[in-house]
């Protein structure tokens, strides 16, 4: 009986083991892609064309589109088109508990390229054989990442809510940018009083069913 009441708390921490690593472990690597640029390029290709050798594997590959903002409560010209493209990657599992691993490249909100390298810990909490396998997962993104507004492209820390709402052709990613990171972090409200938090969308295509035949 005890053993079972302790099951989902060490599948919790095994996960956010997990997460911790990967956290740390791409903060060296993000560093050096940021430094270049073409290298972090020709590393999203690399890995997009290792995802489609064979089907096993593209079908946890994503090609992520970038992407949609939306500046809660702003009454400035912030660029919400943050046009770019990325990757996401699923780990494999038998839980509900999604482990995600993504690197990203966008227009951010001053038009200019930013770049983030990090993973995802989620619980599935919806999952539906309705519309083509429907699912929504919940949870936090953990990343590294480039601005020019932040320390001169400075890689920096950062951990954000997200949820994804997909099935087994795609989805989309939802990301929520709270009120005291935009104004702590990026010191937006210096240009904009009123901002709020930041809404960031990304639409995402499952590899295989992109190019299956």
């Amino acid at each position: 009986m005890a053993s079972a009441l302790f099951t989902p708390y060490l599948a919790f921490s095994h996960n956010i083991l997990f997460y911790k690593n990967i956290f740390f472990g791409t903060t060296l690597a993000l560093y050096l892609l940021m430094k270049m640029t073409k290298v972090f390029a020709l590393c999203i290709g690399a890995l997009v064309l290792a995802g489609l050798s064979t089907t096993a594997e593209a079908s946890k590959l994503h090609m992520v589109i970038n992407g949609k903002s939306i500046h809660v409560n702003s009454n400035y010209g912030w660029n919400e088109k943050n046009y770019g493209a990325g990757i996401e990657y699923e780990f494999d599992t038998r839980s509900r508990w999604i482990r995600t691993t993504m690197a990203n490249a966008f227009l951010d909100s001053g038009k200019n390229m930013s770049y983030m390298l990090g993973a995802g810990l989620h619980r599935r909490l919806i999952i539906s054989d309705r519309f083509a396998g429907f699912y929504m997962d919940a949870g936090l993104n953990a990343f590294v990442m480039t601005r020019e507004d932040v320390e001169n492209n400075r890689p920096f820390p950062a951990i954000l809510p997200s949820m994804t709402f997909g099935n087994r052709y795609g989805g989309i990613n939802v990301s929520y940018v709270p009120k005291m990171a935009v104004r702590n972090v990026t010191h937006a409200d210096r240009m904009d009083p009123g901002i709020g938090g930041i809404f960031f969308i990304q639409a995402k295509i499952r590899l295989d069913a992109l190019f299956q035949k």
